[in-house]
């Protein structure tokens, strides 16, 4: 049976509907998630954790540790890059 160009491009669209709901869903998910991380990695610099090892576990840049933590009212320390 051959399959016609149509009933391909058909097929190729749904694909891309599903997946695209897919993704939708999923940073949906992400966005949820990042709300309970903030507050969970915030709590762990409150208790003393290290700061590497919370950005570490986490999965996010220092940038972004430092910001939580600036905006919880957490000393941090400004750094500047050095020139070269």
């Amino acid at each position: 049976m051959v399959e016609l160009p149509e009933e391909q491009r058909a097929a190729a669209l749904r694909a891309v509907a599903e997946i695209g709901t897919r993704r939708t869903e999923l940073l949906a998910e992400a966005d949820r998630l990042q709300a309970d991380l903030r507050k969970a990695a915030v709590e762990a610099a409150r208790i003393g954790a290290q700061r590497t090892r919370i950005r570490e576990l986490a999965g996010v840049s220092s940038k972004t540790l430092y910001s939580w933590l600036d905006e919880a009212g957490i000393d941090v320390r400004v750094t500047t890059r050095r020139g070269r």
